[in-house]
C-alpha cells in the first residue's frame, strides 16, 4: 500500500510513511517507519435538496462509506440499506481538493432530512472514545431496542482461536502498530470479516455498515470480537446489529455488563489464548463435553 497522500490528487490512505529515530543498545539510528493514518471524516445527510452535517470523526481512511452507513445505523437515523439512496464523496467546488476524500455524502432514499434533535447526543467524534455526551441503557429501552434471541451455543474450543485469527487478519497493524480491529465470526471460528480503524468504536462501525449495504443484518448468529476493551458504546453498536456473542481482548467497562446483561448478549472479555472471563450470558457458551455452563 501507498503512503498517504503523495499528491494534491492522492486519495488519502491508511498508513502513512515518517522518519523515527530508534534507540538500540546506547546508539541513536533513523529509521523509516510507517504510521497509522489518522484524518477527519465528516459524514453529511442530503435530502430534498437540503444537506445537514452529522458527524465528525477522526479515522483511518479506507472503508469510509461503511463507516458512514454503520454509524448512521448504529445510531438510528437509518434503519436498513433501503433508506440510503447514494453514497459518494465530496464534489463541491469550494472544498480544497485533498479534503473531499475526507467528506461523505449519504444521500436519503426518502428524501427527508429527519430530526436529529430528537438524538440525545449531539454527534462529535473522536478516535480516542467514540461520541461523546449523554449516553445511557435508558436511551436504548426508548429506542425500542429488543433483547437478543437464546442461540446460539458455542463450543468453550471455538473462542481459544478467536484473538490469533484476528491479530493474523490485522494486515495494517502489522505495518503500523497503532490500530484496533473488529471482526466477524461465525460460530465455528471462521473470520468472515475485519476492519482497521484508529478508533475501536470506528472498526465496528465499518464492519457493522459492511454487514448492512451486503443485507446480513441482524447479526443473530455471528461472533464479534473487538482489539482493546468494550465499552459501553461498543456493546451499544452490538446490540443494534443484532450479535449475540461480543468478545474482547481487554476488559469489558461496568456499564457493558450493565447493557449485556439485560439485553441478553454474552460478553466475554480477557480473551487470550485458551482463558477468558464471561460476563453475561453463561447460557451460550458449551464446556468440553458440550454441555451449558452453569
Amino acid at each position: 500500500m501507498q503512503p498517504t497522500k503523495t499528491s494534491k490528487n492522492s486519495i488519502p490512505q491508511s498508513k502513512t510513511k515518517a522518519t523515527v529515530w530508534v534507540v538500540e543498545n546506547g546508539q541513536i539510528r533513523p529509521h523509516l517507519d510507517y504510521l497509522a493514518t489518522e484524518e477527519p471524516l465528516e459524514i453529511r445527510l442530503v435530502a430534498g435538496g437540503l444537506r445537514r452535517n452529522v458527524a465528525i470523526t477522526m479515522r483511518t481512511p479506507g472503508n469510509d462509506f461503511e463507516l458512514a452507513a454503520g454509524f448512521l445505523y448504529s445510531e438510528g437515523v437509518i434503519s436498513s440499506r433501503e433508506d440510503i439512496s447514494r453514497m459518494t464523496h465530496c464534489v463541491d467546488l469550494g472544498v480544497a481538493i485533498e479534503n473531499r476524500y475526507n467528506i461523505v455524502n449519504i444521500e436519503l432514499a426518502s428524501g427527508i432530512l429527519p430530526d436529529l434533535q430528537t438524538l440525545e447526543r449531539h454527534f462529535y467524534t473522536t478516535s480516542a472514545c467514540g461520541v461523546c455526551g449523554k449516553t445511557s441503557l435508558e436511551s436504548l429501552r426508548l429506542r425500542g431496542c429488543p433483547v437478543i434471541p437464546p442461540e446460539p451455543k458455542v463450543k468453550v474450543e471455538i473462542f481459544y482461536t478467536l484473538a490469533e485469527k484476528l491479530r493474523a487478519a490485522q494486515r495494517i497493524f502489522a505495518s503500523t502498530g497503532g490500530l484496533h480491529a473488529a471482526a466477524l465470526f461465525d460460530t465455528e471460528g471462521q473470520l468472515l470479516a475485519v476492519r482497521e480503524d484508529v478508533g475501536r468504536h470506528n472498526a465496528l462501525d465499518k464492519l457493522v455498515g459492511w454487514a448492512l449495504l451486503a443485507g446480513y443484518l441482524p447479526l443473530h448468529s455471528r461472533i464479534v470480537m473487538v482489539s482493546g476493551r468494550s465499552s459501553f458504546e461498543i456493546l451499544q453498536k452490538c446490540l443494534v446489529a443484532g450479535v449475540p456473542i461480543v468478545c474482547a481482548v481487554s476488559a469489558p467497562s461496568s456499564l457493558a455488563v450493565a447493557l449485556a446483561t439485560e439485553f441478553g448478549i454474552t460478553l466475554v472479555g480477557f480473551l487470550r489464548e485458551e482463558r477468558f472471563n464471561i460476563y453475561s450470558g453463561v447460557q451460550r457458551i458449551c464446556n468440553n463435553e458440550n454441555e451449558s455452563q452453569k
